[in-house]
């Protein structure tokens, strides 16, 4: 496709008087590895949320993959794959059964036993999902995301509840989705597990995206607006592994 996969301008949600999403501009490249970083709380879900349109924005524009998700939402999600952060199983439902409904809503041709294969489930595929331990529930929803072979697939905070056999075999489906074309968008809190995947990384904090670059243009230097004092800043950095200097002036 030509464009960005994912073009935010003056995005912005409001809840009252608290701003969840303030003002975000946000450019994610047709084909590039993208990785949303962030504590709990910056937005990133809430992001997400809103480029799916599970949440309607207070102001801003947004385009994916060169779609308006507000008007365009059933055919945007035909090609996009998400893992959502908070997401429901059927727990009578075996995994085989997820599988299926999926590739029959997006008229697609995979075969469950393959799908599942790929996240690690095969063995459990005929099982109920009530049954699943909360890795194998991060599973399932993962193999649903990958069905249909999505232009663009969203995770957010796709390593929760993984043992490190799961963090490494979603980090080979990343690439391998990436090397079939995908643009791949993930969320993380965990600035270890995104170097290890990413091609760039925004950094989200209070809703505000407050730099990006690739891994090596943020281990040079990292701005940041303080909200505690300076002082109280330097003494929870000063000691952080990697942070080789800090500096500041004026709340910076």
């Amino acid at each position: 496709m030509s464009g960005p996969a994912i073009e935010t301008v003056d995005l912005t949600k409001r809840y009252g008087n608290q701003v969840a999403v303030d003002s975000l501009d946000l450019t994610v490249r047709d084909g590039e590895i993208y990785g949303f970083l962030g504590p709990n709380g910056a937005g990133k879900s809430t992001t997400i949320g809103l480029l799916m349109d599970y949440l309607r924005p207070t102001s801003g524009s947004m385009q994916v993959l060169g779609l308006d998700p507000q008007q365009d939402v059933v055919d945007l999600h035909g090609r996009v794959g998400v893992l959502p952060d908070r997401f429901s199983l059927y727990e009578d439902l075996t995994g085989r059964r997820h599988l299926e409904f999926v590739i029959d809503t997006k008229h697609a041709t995979n075969d469950p036993e393959s799908v599942l294969e790929r996240v690690g489930l095969a063995d459990a595929i005929d099982r109920e999902a009530g049954e699943y331990s909360q890795g194998m529930g991060q599973r399932l929803a993962l193999a649903m995301a990958l069905v249909g072979g999505p232009d663009l697939l969203v995770l957010d905070e796709p390593f929760t509840g993984l043992d490190p056999h799961g963090v490494r075999r979603v980090r080979e489906i990343v690439h391998e989705e990436h090397d079939r074309g995908a643009t791949v968008f993930f969320s993380s809190h965990v600035l270890g597990q995104v170097e290890l995947v990413c091609d760039r990384v925004g950094i989200l904090h209070h809703g505000r995206l407050v730099t990006e670059g690739s891994l090596d243009e943020l281990r040079s230097a990292v701005d940041l607006e303080a909200d505690a004092s300076m002082e109280d800043v330097f003494v929870a950095y000063t000691d952080t592994p990697d942070v080789n200097a800090t500096s500041g002036e004026g709340g910076r």
